[in-house]
C-alpha cells in the first residue's frame, strides 16, 4: 500500500512535534506501507521570511521572493529525514527540483502541470520513506515557484494522483473538517464525510482546512482524501465524491473577511459594458466572486463585485488605468471592511426556502446584508466586517447544526 501523507506547518513548528510526525509516519513504514510524506514551512518560518524580505527590499521581484520562500519547506524535509535517521528508519528528503514538479511561470501562484515519479519510485524501492517539499515546483526555465498559501495540499494530491496512491492522508492542527470553525462556533460538528463539490464550496468562502485547488485537483483525478489531527488519532473527515450527510440541509458555515468590495459606478446602460470591465481584471489574475448590477437609471447602471482584499490595491488600480480608455464610468468606488459568511450543502438544491432562513436568522441578529451572491449548492452574503463571527453563529444555530 502507497500512502502520501500531508503535514502543515504547525504540526512540524518544533522539535518536538518532529518527532511526533516522525514516529506518526514510521508507524505506517512499520506495517509494510510506502510512505511518501509532504511538509509545509515550520511554524511561522514564511511569514518570517516575508518579514526578511520586506526588510531588505519592499519591492522584491515575485521570482526573487519564490527563491527566498522555498527554502522553508527544504529546511522542514531535511530536518525529517534526519529526526527519521536517528529513529533508525531510512529517509530521503527531496526538493521540487529534485522530483522534478513541474509548473507554470505564474510566480507566487502557480499551477502545478506534471510530476516526474521516478525519483520517488526509485527511492521507495530501496524502502526509504521520501519526504518531499510542498508548496512549490520548478518552471521550464529550471526557476523555483511556489504555488500560493495553503499549496502544500495541493502538492500532496498531485502526488497521490501521480503515484497512484492508496490514500492521501491530510494532517492539520484540526481533527477534520467540521460545520464551521470551532474557533468561531464552539458548538460546531465534526463531520465524518462530505463531498468533494461541498468542500470545494467551503475551501473557497474561507474555511481553512483544506486549499481550494487541492480539493479541485482531488475532484478530477479522484484522489480520495482523509483530513485528521496530527496530534491525536482520532478518526478525520473523508472527502469523496458522495457522501452521506445524514439528512442535513448544509454542511457547513464558512466566513471570509479577506474581502473587498469594488463598485463601477455609472457606466452606461449597453451590451458589452460588464465584459470590458472584467476582462481587464481577467487578463492581470485577479479573481471576482458576488456580482451585482444595478437595473440601471436612464442610460447608466452600476457594477459591483468582490475580489479578495489582498487583490484590492491592483484591482482598483486596473480599473482606473483602462477608465475612460476602455469603458467610461461615472467613479470607481470601494469598500475594505466587509466579510462574505456563506452556507454550503447539496441538500439545500431540492429544498425550498434555505434563503428565507438564512435571511431570517441575519434578520434577528440585526444584520444587514450589502450583496447576495448563489450557486447550485452555496448561499452567500456580503455584510460589515464586524459582524462576521456573529453572522457565523446565528446562521450555524439557525440551521440546527450545534452539537
Amino acid at each position: 500500500m502507497l500512502v502520501v501523507k500531508k503535514f502543515g506547518g504547525s504540526s512540524v513548528a518544533d522539535k518536538e512535534r518532529i518527532f511526533n510526525v516522525a514516529r506518526r509516519c514510521i508507524e505506517d513504514y512499520k506495517a509494510g506501507n510506502q510512505v511518501v510524506v509532504v511538509l509545509s514551512a515550520m511554524g511561522k518560518t514564511t511569514d518570517g521570511l516575508l518579514a526578511k524580505a520586506a526588510d531588505i527590499n519592499p519591492n522584491a521581484s515575485k521570482r526573487e521572493m519564490d527563491m527566498l520562500l522555498t527554502t522553508g519547506e527544504q529546511i522542514s524535509v531535511a530536518l525529517m529525514a534526519m529526526a527519521m535517521d536517528s529513529l533508525g528508519v531510512p529517509a530521503i528528503s527531496l526538493n521540487a527540483f529534485q522530483v522534478q514538479m513541474h509548473t507554470t511561470t505564474n510566480y507566487s501562484n502557480s499551477r502545478l502541470l506534471r510530476i516526474d515519479s521516478e525519483r520517488i519510485m526509485h527511492e521507495l524501492e530501496s524502502r526509504k520513506i521520501v519526504i518531499v517539499t510542498g508548496f512549490q515546483g520548478i518552471d521550464k526555465y529550471d526557476n523555483y515557484t511556489t504555488l500560493g498559501r495553503g499549496g502544500s495540499d495541493t502538492t500532496a494530491v498531485a502526488l497521490a494522483a501521480a503515484l497512484h496512491a492508496d490514500a492521501c492522508e491530510i494532517y492539520t492542527d484540526v481533527d477534520g473538517v467540521y460545520t464551521s470553525d470551532p474557533r468561531i462556533v464552539p458548538n460546531a460538528r465534526k463531520l465524518a464525510e462530505i463531498t468533494y463539490d461541498e468542500m470545494l464550496e467551503l475551501a473557497s468562502l474561507g474555511a481553512k482546512v483544506l486549499h481550494n485547488r487541492s480539493v479541485e485537483m482531488a475532484k478530477r483525478y479522484g484522489v480520495q482524501l482523509v483530513v485528521r489531527s496530527s496530534l491525536n488519532h482520532e478518526e478525520g473527515t473523508i472527502v469523496k465524491e458522495n457522501a452521506k450527510m445524514e439528512g442535513m440541509l448544509i454542511s457547513g458555515v464558512a466566513a471570509d473577511k479577506n474581502v473587498a468590495r469594488i463598485s463601477v459606478v455609472g457606466v452606461k446602460n449597453e451590451p458589452g459594458v460588464a465584459f470590458k470591465v472584467f476582462n481587464v481584471l481577467s487578463a492581470k489574475n485577479i479573481s471576482v466572486d458576488i456580482i451585482l448590477q444595478s437595473i440601471g437609471r436612464g442610460d447608466k447602471k452600476d457594477i459591483s463585485f468582490t475580489v479578495a482584499r489582498t487583490d484590492l490595491k491592483d484591482a482598483v488600480a486596473v480599473l482606473e488605468e483602462a477608465r475612460g480608455n476602455k469603458f467610461e464610468c461615472e467613479a470607481i468606488d470601494y469598500e475594505e471592511h466587509v466579510a462574505k459568511v456563506s452556507i454550503v450543502g447539496a441538500g439545500m438544491e431540492s429544498n425550498a426556502g434555505v434563503a428565507a432562513k438564512m435571511f431570517e436568522a441575519l434578520y434577528n441578529a440585526n444584520i444587514n446584508i450589502r450583496m447576495i451572491g448563489t450557486a447550485e449548492i452555496r448561499i452567500t452574503v456580503l455584510i460589515d466586517e464586524d459582524d462576521a463571527d456573529r453572522a457565523t453563529r446565528a446562521v450555524h444555530t439557525a440551521f440546527g447544526l450545534d452539537k
